[in-house]
């Protein structure tokens, strides 16, 4: 509930500080007294749209602190939890409003956004006039009205569920058709680059492998001429053919040498077996540096081929491989893709059958709910002297959406046979202030957790219809706390706590102020709402009669 409220320098009042109670608290006053000042104060800290000057006449901004109690269940700490905030069973809210315009709120201390501000206040007090467009006149609102009338909060949580899941489903479908077409676009690319690599099959590190083969092959004709005329120069006619003639020599005059050859013999015959070493590592080289024009023809093919595709696909020529497993995939895709559509449209079939499903189940719910209220305000307005009038609350189709297929709208004729009509448009002041109090009535539960705000909603009603306002006024606030601008003395003497607003004149300027009334000062205010400025014994009886009725 709202506990306090704090005003400082706001339009005409310089300091007013209020504390409220549980139950029906009102407010009385001469017209012209400042008592929509404190409602424009109130909506002011709560970051709701309202005059664009508010700051007092001579004052450098103008500030306004409103504190709530709150259980820790309340639907305010579910938005400040999101938001960060911590339980604390005071919520306090306050708003400055500079001269030049600006503004800055804070919630317990942390400056907080106009978003978080007007979230947790939509959860903490609901106004309610005869102009009012926040509430019930507003029609955006009355689906979410009938459901929590009807307690059909979980079947509209089925609904969203299934509505997501259908939209999930036709995204899925949606997006695969978008893969196939864009895949078929590329088919003949995807097969042709496909064969051609399966045809080269490159492996890794071929690249390589046959760069340096080439590069060996290229390197032979070069050096081939030197190492023949090596061979041949070890060959027979050269050094291996003098070697030995040499050793056949001294192996003829070893014998008559007394053992002085044996040396150069030996050291010859080591020379001997060099050479052969020598001959042998020569023509090895030959072989491996053969050279053959077709196998480097051939070497060299292959290699402009595998470095061609990597430039083609621009890619390395080492992932050639890893690249053309991904063109598979992409035609495995393609070739599933009629399958996985055929599956998607299944999918997406059974979705809607599931949301077709719940959404008729919800209006049915919505139907039923929307003949219970009907019936509710029904009882309701025959007290407001409304017995004549007609309460609908119409369910017609609309399209299909997260919160089912209906549209719902109250819609009321104030009297049998007239046409019937949106009930901001069709209802006059005073049967409108009528209508939203039914139907205020009917549509708040126990546990709310709102401060319900009336603002003049008796304007143009007295007599035994402004005491049965006043009655469901009372009914309402026994459920909560409930704040009412009023003329009424019928309503005024329902209060469980009165507050008188006045207006004084000081030499420099008019303030407004409220005064907390005990029981002796509420029958003089209500004999004045009774009879005027000028206060007759009469109207002291009569405000005593209703103070006690």
């Amino acid at each position: 509930m709202l506990r306090s409220l704090d005003i400082r320098d706001m339009l005409i009042i310089d300091r007013l500080e209020l504390a409220f109670q549980p139950g029906l608290n009102v407010l009385t006053g001469e017209t012209g007294a400042g008592k929509s000042i404190l409602l424009d104060s109130l909506g002011f800290v709560l970051g709701w749209r309202g005059r664009a000057e508010l700051v007092r006449q001579g004052a450098a901004q103008g500030e306004v602190v409103a504190e709530f109690q709150l259980a820790e269940s309340h639907p305010a700490w579910a938005v400040l939890n999101e938001a960060g905030f911590a339980y604390d069973d005071a919520l306090i809210l306050r708003r400055v409003n500079t001269r030049d315009g600006r503004k800055t709120a804070w919630i317990n201390d942390r400056r907080v956004s106009g978003e978080i501000l007007r979230a947790v206040s939509e959860t903490l007090v609901e106004l309610h006039g005869q102009h009012d467009d926040r509430g019930l006149l507003n029609p955006r609102g009355h689906r979410l009205l009938l459901d929590d009338f009807g307690g059909l909060t979980g079947k509209v949580a089925k609904v969203r569920q299934a509505w997501r899941s259908l939209a999930e489903a036709r995204a899925a479908l949606e997006q695969a058709k978008s893969d196939v077409a864009a895949l078929r676009a590329e088919e003949d690319y995807l097969r042709h680059a496909v064969a051609e690599l399966d045809a080269l099959s490159p492996e890794p590190g071929e690249d390589a492998e046959l760069d340096q083969q080439r590069r060996r092959m290229q390197a032979a004709e070069k050096i081939g001429e030197d190492i023949m005329k090596a061979q041949q120069a070890l060959g027979l006619d050269g050094a291996e053919g003098n070697m030995g003639d040499a050793a056949r020599w001294l192996a003829d005059a070893a014998g008559q040498a007394d053992g002085t050859l044996e040396g150069a013999l030996a050291a010859l015959d080591r020379a001997m077996t060099e050479l052969s070493e020598a001959q042998s590592g020569v023509e090895a080289c030959i072989d491996a540096l053969a050279f053959n024009p077709h196998e480097l023809e051939m070497v060299e093919e292959r290699l402009f081929a595998i470095r061609g595709l990597a430039r083609k696909h621009d890619v390395l020529a080492d992932d050639l491989g890893t690249f053309a497993e991904g063109l598979r995939s992409r035609l495995e895709a393609l070739d599933r893709g009629a399958t996985d559509l055929i599956d998607l449209e299944a999918a997406v079939r059974d979705a809607q059958a599931t949301y077709d499903a719940q959404a008729e189940a919800l209006t049915s719910a919505r139907r039923a709910a929307a003949a219970k209220l009907d019936k509710a305000m029904a009882k309701e307005l025959s007290p407001l002297k409304m017995e004549r009038a007609v309460f609908t609350t119409e369910v017609t189709e609309q399209t299909a959406g997260p919160d089912g297929v209906d549209e719902v709208a109250f819609t009321v004729a104030t009297n049998p046979g007239a046409p019937s009509g949106p009930i901001g448009k069709i209802a006059s002041g005073g049967e409108l202030s009528r209508f939203l109090l039914a139907l205020k009535v009917c549509l708040t539960g126990p546990q709310s957790g709102l401060t319900l705000i009336f603002d003049e909603i008796d304007r143009g009603v007295g007599g035994a219809t402004a005491d049965a306002v006043g009655r469901r006024l009372s009914q309402l606030a026994a459920q909560g706390q409930v704040l009412v601008v009023t003329h009424s003395p019928q309503v005024a003497a329902l209060g469980d706590h009165h507050w008188r607003v006045e207006k004084r004149q000081t030499k420099d300027a008019t303030l407004s102020t409220v005064v907390g009334l005990h029981e002796g000062e509420r029958i003089d205010e209500i004999a004045r709402m009774l009879s005027g400025d000028k206060i007759t014994e009469e109207a002291r009886a009569a405000a005593k009669a209703l103070l006690v009725a």
